[in-house]
């Protein structure tokens, strides 16, 4: 499946149809350039599913926890600075993965092989008129 996003006005509506069509999954890896807008996009999917917390960027905390209203936790990663695989085990990361709650991963090439074989796989294509084209595959 194709999501085309013109501009950041077709945020919500891009984040409804992802959230329709991968409904029942719960491990997403978003992969794109710096810059691509893995972010921006996870936080308006995390907003339509009812966070109640700010969603920013896990950068340095490499995994970020929201509520939502119904009182469900959705769970953030960005693994752009890990240096090896390792490093996610120090903070339990297959733990998150079997909790049965929505992961979002930004940089998931770094711990590729840890991912289990029903992760979406989300690719961020930046056109030469930077509109974004979302290419979801399970």
């Amino acid at each position: 499946m194709q999501i085309r996003i013109e501009n950041t006005d077709q945020l919500d509506k891009a984040a409804e149809q992802f959230i329709s069509y991968t409904e029942g999954q719960n491990i997403f890896a978003f992969y794109g350039s710096l810059g691509a807008g893995k972010t921006t996009i996870i936080k308006a999917i995390c907003n339509n599913l009812g966070s109640i917390d700010t969603v920013t960027s896990p950068s340095f905390t490499l995994v970020n926890e929201y509520k939502t209203t119904n009182g469900d936790l959705l769970y953030h990663f960005d693994f752009f600075r890990i240096k090896t695989q390792e490093e996610v085990f120090d903070f339990g990361f297959e733990e998150y993965l079997v909790s049965g709650r929505k992961c979002f991963i930004e940089w998931p090439e770094k711990v590729e092989s840890l991912l289990p074989e029903e992760t979406v796989k989300v690719y961020i294509v930046v056109n030469p008129d930077l509109t974004r084209i979302l290419e979801v595959s399970y």
